[in-house]
């Protein structure tokens, strides 16, 4: 089995499991990684990531031009921006997982760093999460507004929108999204209550120990 087959196969497995989970619905959210050969595989357009086929993933060339599948998803420009942004980055997860959403529409955090240090593994999965102003789907503004934070962070929330996470590897974009997602429900669980967040000292410590 090709390098290319396995990801494939690995892509259209985690799609699987992201959606019996609930972590997003219908047609929503898309997965993108690096090809061995170069290029980049997608997930479709208007796909359910419960129902993806392996071999009509889309395959877009170094130019992200389609090369070969279905049509790739309408925000493949994201996923682009932050691979240009992010040449380590092997992959890329958006999703519209319901508790970072309702984070993403709240009025009056920090647009720095939307949720705070509630968990060592939220610091070194995500670290720093910087909210990203709203731009209706589809328009090209919004990759350039994401190109202004993807060189700094790994991980940033589109307002009234969801989550976009870059990862070294299909797994380490996956368990950053699933940990942001939880960190936001830890988050609007915890609201309202004396909570005891990491401090900026240990905050700091994670950080040296486990760069993102």
């Amino acid at each position: 089995m090709s390098e290319e087959t396995k990801l494939r196969e690995e892509i259209c497995r985690i799609g699987a499991s992201i959606f019996e989970r609930g972590l997003t619905a219908g047609s929503s959210g898309n997965i993108s990684a690096r090809a061995p050969d170069g290029g980049w595989l997608m997930t479709p357009t208007n796909i359910s990531l419960g129902r993806l086929d392996p071999a009509r993933l889309s395959k877009l060339d170094a130019a992200g031009k389609l090369a070969s599948g279905d049509a790739p998803t309408k925000e493949s420009f994201l996923h682009r921006t932050m691979y240009e942004e992010r040449p380590s980055a092997g992959a890329v997860v958006h999703l519209h997982s319901t508790h970072s959403v309702a984070i993403s529409c709240l009025d009056g955090l920090d647009p720095a760093d939307v949720l705070p240090p509630i968990t060592a593994y939220y610091v070194m999965r995500v670290g720093r999460l910087p909210l990203v102003p709203y731009f209706r789907p589809g328009d090209m503004a919004l990759a350039e507004a994401v190109r202004g934070f993807a060189g700094k962070h790994h991980a940033v929330l589109l307002a009234n929108h969801g989550p976009v996470v870059a990862g070294t590897s299909l797994d380490a974009a996956v368990n950053a999204i699933e940990e942001l997602e939880e960190t936001a429900k830890l988050f609007l669980l915890l609201r309202g209550a004396k909570t005891r967040f990491l401090t900026a000292a240990q905050v700091a410590e994670l950080l040296a120990a486990f760069p993102s």
